[in-house]
């Protein structure tokens, strides 16, 4: 299951702690949106809630940064870029390689 396009609810079933851990986790950009209003799409490759003043810090879209943002200062976190991890488990290896059997069984009629 990928958390692409996933816009959470924060509420007292979700934190916004939680929230960063999935983005952390996350193999795609993200849109950090700030409680006044401004956007930060990029990278998240890192956080800090036992610092004092937690945080989370990322790389822009262009590649500039660490960009250090302050967990107080975050109103949510929003998956907006591609997870560019989905479909490479296992298990995803495991059914593209059944459903290519399957088809090179079907074209050679056995």
């Amino acid at each position: 299951m990928s958390l692409e396009g996933w816009t959470p609810q924060l509420g007292p079933y979700l934190t916004l702690e939680e929230v960063v851990e999935h983005a952390f986790d996350y193999r795609g950009n993200v849109t950090v949106v700030s409680t006044d209003g401004t956007e930060t799409v990029g990278y998240l490759f890192n956080r800090d809630a036992g610092a004092p003043e937690p945080f989370v810090e990322m790389f822009d879209e262009a590649g500039q940064g660490p960009i250090r943002i302050r967990l107080a200062d975050i109103a949510t976190i929003t998956f907006t870029g591609k997870d560019t991890a989905a479909g490479n488990s296992w298990t995803a290896w495991l059914e593209r390689k059944d459903r290519e059997r399957a088809e090179k069984a079907a074209a050679s009629g056995a």
